[in-house]
């Protein structure tokens, strides 16, 4: 297994967020702490049909100070090339590379910099549209950016292109361990040395007919709380009765950090460890003693050296779907033997919804904050909680302070793939 020098670990020196909380990571993590709810009714479409009604949107900024306007971060002429995830992910990006300082000039260190962007669907919303074009006025209606504002791949590459990055770039697609796939890429190009620096993280905004029409077929999405959007996203509750989807986008900037202390950058977190496997049971469930996902999370602290008593806190992946939270929890039942209310499991998906794709990278940055802050982001919403879950400190509706040395953020997507992230405190 490669691993990262002890010596000379890999850091966390920038993070940005877009998220239904708003804009910015300080705005996440108050509202995270504060135990609001970034889910509303869904206004984007008529849901008069739909099973569900509600979704975690990201805040606009003409509705509130803290929302996203595209023009503070996109030249005006250039947004509609561009479909939701790759505007949120330029706003996510513009956030964390500012935090790191990095906005290389010199050739050699734009070529060192490698931009891995995940993405579960891409741009769903104009690929409904170009079909609605198409059947009411035809293909030669078409815009010719039709294709490049979705494809899944173009998030990262508007990012090379504006900052100039021309080291590797990627795109995982899988699912919602996109994005924490991509930060474990971003991880492995820098321990091979194809890379000193890596921009990593995923994008949503997949809100659209097609995503809630086909999530709501599968049984998969939340269709109660239409007039109460902010209780609808229940982990480990027992009223839970699916998830709610959500877009945004997250970005972190990662390095070595001998690295970032030649350059002066402050390093936030070591990224520690991460692990990834395949269910190979069942398209859209993992199997139910969370046997895959037990790989990831033990190859994620093998890669970090780290014993699993030493960790103190696990960010779940845990969507409020009543299969994959209960197989989760069996999953950290069996990777954590003999914890139990020592050990703090939560899913902040209790007040973002699911982001899909950018949901790990928007979980790592939640990660990176609680270790930093010494605050757990508690689930809301957790007012009768499962039998299985309630051995741990499932950190009910209230943030709880806690220094912690170590965190583990989950993420798991439809296909089986399997995504685990260890993240520790910054060196002194």
């Amino acid at each position: 297994m490669l691993k990262p020098d002890p010596a000379d670990p890999i850091v966390v020196t920038g993070m940005g967020a877009v998220s239904p909380l708003g804009v910015g990571v300080d705005t996440l993590w108050q509202g995270l702490v504060a135990g609001r709810s970034g889910i509303v009714h869904n206004d984007r479409f008529d849901t008069s049909e739909f099973v569900s009604h509600i979704a975690g949107l990201v805040p606009t900024k003409d509705k509130n100070p803290n929302g996203f306007d595209a023009a503070d971060f996109i030249d005006g002429k250039e947004i509609k090339k561009m479909d939701l995830f790759i505007q949120y992910a330029i706003g996510a990006a513009a956030e964390a590379l500012d935090q790191a300082g990095w906005h290389p000039t010199a050739p050699e260190d734009q070529a060192a910099t490698a931009t891995i962007i995940g993405s579960g669907v891409g741009g769903s919303p104009v690929m409904a549209r170009a079909v609605e074009i198409i059947q009411q006025k035809g293909p030669r209606r078409l815009s010719p950016f039709t294709v490049p504002s979705f494809l899944a791949n173009l998030a990262a590459g508007w990012l090379s292109i504006l900052h100039s990055f021309r080291g590797p770039i990627g795109t995982p697609v899988t699912a919602c361990a996109a994005s924490a796939q991509a930060i474990g890429d971003g991880m492995r190009l820098i321990m091979t040395g194809e890379a000193e620096v890596a921009v990593v993280g995923g994008a949503e905004g997949s809100v659209d007919p097609i995503s809630i029409g086909g999530f709501g077929a599968s049984r998969a999405l939340s269709g109660s709380y239409a007039d109460e959007p902010h209780k609808a996203s229940r982990p480990f509750d027992k009223g839970h009765d699916g998830f709610v989807l959500a877009e945004g986008a997250a970005v972190l900037v990662i390095e070595k950090l001998s690295h970032a202390l030649a350059r002066g950058a402050t390093p936030l977190a070591v990224l520690a460890g991460y692990g990834t496997s395949a269910d190979a049971y069942h398209l859209t469930a993992g199997s139910p003693d969370g046997a895959g996902a037990q790989v990831a999370m033990r190859n994620a602290l093998a890669m970090a050296g780290v014993d699993q008593s030493q960790v103190g806190y696990v960010n779940a992946h845990a969507t409020s779907t009543a299969v994959g939270d209960t197989a989760e929890i069996a999953g950290i039942a069996a990777v954590f033997p003999g914890r139990g209310k020592d050990l703090s499991v939560s899913s902040t998906k209790s007040a973002t919804g699911h982001l899909l794709g950018a949901a790990g990278a928007l979980e790592a940055i939640i990660s990176v904050k609680a270790l930093r802050e010494g605050m757990l982001p508690p689930t809301i919403n957790l007012d009768d909680p499962v039998e299985e879950a309630d051995i741990f400190d499932l950190v009910p509706n209230v943030a709880k302070p806690k220094e912690i040395d170590y965190a583990l953020s989950n993420s798991f997507g439809f296909g089986g793939v399997n995504a685990a992230l260890v993240f520790g405190k910054a060196p002194a």
